[in-house]
């Protein structure tokens, strides 16, 4: 169980207590809040986040009016979260991967932006594989590079499911910084070529001499409307509140306006790719 579930599951907990210290049902409850019973006992055991109405109106019918506040502080923790990389690598990169399963499950659009990096989506194996060797050796995890990067490999069939949309910006940097050898970085390039190309994701690469109404500090990525993911040098950082989301989203779209996509696109990571041999770093 991750952290952020954790916590959720946790205020579930404190939602169960208010309901039977008042002496009522979860049926009974939810007929007096108008609520499907399903959505009582979903909250309860941490399968859905409570809105602040919900928990305001929650303390309200159990008669415990003053416990609202207390219900929205502990539901605050859940808007900002972090998890330790040290903790959710302790069985391997390969596990952590599969776990983004059920997020990319049911996330229609994604929005990514990376500045320093190639997302894992675009990455071939071998680009992979050198990236979980820095994870493993900066993080002291299990190195289970093999299963990794079979898991990375196997995410990115979300690609090609039509009911999804993906929108890629990647900074040049991202694209310039040598990851790997040589061979490993040309092949890397010309992967992202081809799905530039290929035109399955909306690809747009920032130039590094852009200009841009705001600073891009570091990648994210938005699922829906509704989560934002950053990775931080020493824990993942999930936003859910909408006051949290928002920021990224005008972020996201400011940035967008810097992006040249299609053949420009396409001339920019090749002329990247050209250079590979010239020069020790863009």
């Amino acid at each position: 169980m991750t952290d952020y579930q954790t916590a959720r599951v946790s205020l579930g907990v404190r939602l169960r207590e208010l309901r039977s210290e008042a002496g009522l049902s979860g049926r009974e409850l939810s007929a007096r809040l108008g609520w499907h019973p399903s959505k009582v006992s979903k909250l309860e055991h941490g399968k859905q986040t409570a809105s602040v109405e919900d928990l305001r109106s929650w303390a309200r019918v159990c008669g415990r009016a003053e416990a609202a506040e207390g219900l929205v502080a502990q539901r605050r923790s859940l808007e900002t979260h972090y998890a330790s990389w040290r903790r959710q690598l302790s069985a391997g990169h390969g596990p952590r991967q599969w776990a983004y399963g059920e997020l990319d499950e049911r996330t229609r659009r994604f929005r990514i932006f990376e500045s320093a990096c190639v997302p894992g989506l675009l990455q071939t194996a071998d680009y992979a594989r050198f990236m979980f060797r820095r994870g493993v050796r900066l993080h002291r995890t299990l190195d289970d590079g093999g299963k990794a990067v079979r898991a990375r490999m196997g995410r990115q069939g979300i690609l090609d499911l039509p009911d999804k949309t993906f929108h890629i910006l990647l900074w040049e940097p991202a694209l310039c910084l040598r990851l790997g050898p040589e061979d490993v970085m040309a092949d890397q390039l010309t992967r992202v070529i081809a799905e530039i190309v290929r035109g399955r994701a909306e690809i747009g690469v920032i130039p590094l001499r852009a200009g841009m109404d705001v600073v891009p500090s570091h990648g994210f990525w938005i699922f829906d409307d509704d989560q934002v993911l950053v990775e931080t040098i020493g824990a993942e950082l999930c936003l859910t509140d909408d006051d949290a989301v928002a920021p990224y989203q005008r972020v996201f779209t400011e940035l967008a306006r810097s992006a040249v996509r299609g053949p420009a696109a396409a001339r920019l990571v090749e002329g990247i790719r050209r250079d590979l041999g010239r020069f020790s770093g863009c």
